[in-house]
């Protein structure tokens, strides 16, 4: 533990939803562990993170409980909470020994840096996406990448920006070229966060230094942002934070026990690793063509099947693959990685789940579905060299036969040395920008130091 700031608050406002709320809990403990008194403000009632170095703070949004949609419950989320936001930070700066200094909040809520703004307080926009992505996104808004794209029809419209490697259609987030209008209100909210970025007093971003250099570099020359990933428990990276082994928060309920006990029996790098995160909605067709796929392999495999998505299963499936397999509602990820059992991740390459992997050295095989998944993949396979893309076939189904030679490719394939090394480098280069004098920690640390005069 670092010298205590008393007199220094900080205030930490993530969007209400897992994979947004983890990354900014796990930069709270670390601004914690160096002396700030830190509260983490929630507006769910279903996700209350804990954490013994961290106040936390519940705003009411009741209204979202009766969104009938994703769409809707954005609109409600905009027009209500901006207004409770103010009042909680209102009646915290009376109340509180010393008010806080700064609000760090989810990029997705720009509107939050009026209302830091307001009450006299430094606004941090923190991005939980990496900054390919994010790049992506500001060359949209600046009119250097314009849609739609020449040709995209055709299919062979290859992107070149600056610091990126050339990006087909395939490889750009979702949101960027999406004709269809399904998510209007999420698409909003994934542009809105270019909005006003760059008047925030602090641009912090969950990934490190050297696993987007070139990027990083050219987005330096324009903005100061820091990097301060990768935001995953302590114990599984530079282990200096105490008990910090743990997120803190599960959105469903893991079968820990279950899963490792049967990961204990397998053999070293043996096992297949299957999950697409907590929001992912494969189709039916989709769902059996992996199931196929995995039985093809003839490989050990544990998937997370969520319990509404197991309906979609081929019948039997989880009978006749016993022997094999193990399917589960959720798991214990990060445990699972680390196990020694496991050869590789079949992943959605949700931001998050693509961290953790690149930090615990787990080879992956990437199956993007939207949003910002197609660049992770593409950076993936093709820029980290640490895992494959399975391909999709003219209806966008990665049938059974892709699939197994994928898992074949990467377990015992000609590439999978050099995966595995690729891997191990990530992973190590992970761990030194979070330990003492890493790139992230000393990010860190200049923040703290520039907040409490130091």
């Amino acid at each position: 533990m670092e010298k205590k700031h008393e007199e220094t608050d900080v205030l930490v406002f993530p969007f209400p939803i897992q994979g947004h709320i983890n990354p900014m809990l796990q930069f709270s403990k670390r601004l914690a562990s160096k002396g700030l008194r830190v509260t983490l403000i929630s507006t769910s009632k279903t996700m209350q993170p804990s954490a013994s170095s961290i106040n936390f703070h519940s705003i009411d949004f009741h209204e979202g409980d009766a969104a009938a949609n994703v769409d809707e419950y954005l609109e409600l989320y905009e027009s209500v909470v901006p207004k409770r936001l103010a009042q909680f930070i209102e009646e915290y700066q009376i109340c509180s020994q010393h008010g806080a200094k700064v609000l760090v909040y989810d990029s997705g809520m720009p509107w939050a840096l009026d209302v830091a703004k307001q009450f006299g307080l430094q606004g941090a926009s923190f991005f939980t996406q990496c900054w390919a992505v994010n790049a992506i996104f500001i060359h949209l808004k600046e009119g250097s990448l314009r849609v739609p794209l020449e040709d995209e029809n055709k299919g062979n419209v290859v992107v070149s920006l600056p610091s990126m490697p050339e990006l087909g259609m395939s490889d750009l987030p979702s949101f960027v070229s999406d004709k269809s209008g399904s998510y209007p209100c999420l698409s909003k909210l994934v542009r809105s966060q270019f909005s006003n970025f760059q008047e925030a007093d602090w641009v912090f971003c969950n990934t490190y230094d050297k696993l987007e250099h070139e990027i990083i570099k050219w987005m330096r020359s324009k903005w100061p942002i820091k990097t301060v990933g990768p935001t995953i428990p302590s114990m599984y990276l530079d282990k200096r934070l105490e008990d910090d082994n743990d997120y803190g928060l599960h959105l469903f309920k893991p079968d820990t026990d279950l899963c490792l006990n049967w990961l204990n029996s397998k053999e070293a790098s043996s096992v297949v690793y299957v999950s697409f995160g907590s929001i992912a909605d494969l189709t039916e067709e989709q769902m059996v063509e992996l199931a196929m796929g995995l039985k093809l392999t003839n490989k050990n495999f544990l998937w997370v099947v969520r319990e509404t998505e197991q309906n979609k299963l081929p019948s039997n499936f989880m009978e006749e693959t016993a022997e094999k397999g193990l399917v589960v509602s959720w798991s214990p990820q990060l445990d699972v990685l680390a196990h020694r059992a496991v050869g590789c991740f079949m992943t959605h390459c949700g931001w998050n789940s693509t961290l953790e992997a690149l930090s615990l050295g787990v080879p992956m095989i990437a199956m993007p579905q939207w949003t910002d998944q197609p660049t992770n993949a593409k950076f993936v396979a093709d820029v980290w060299e640490v895992g494959i893309r399975v391909k999709k076939d003219e209806k966008g189904i990665m049938r059974k036969e892709e699939i197994e030679r994928c898992v074949r490719e990467i377990m015992e394939g000609e590439k999978s040395l050099d995966i595995k090394r690729n891997s191990e480098k990530w992973k190590n280069l992970a761990k030194d920008a979070v330990d003492e004098g890493g790139s992230s920690d000393k990010n860190i640390q200049e923040f703290v130091a520039d907040i409490t005069g130091n």
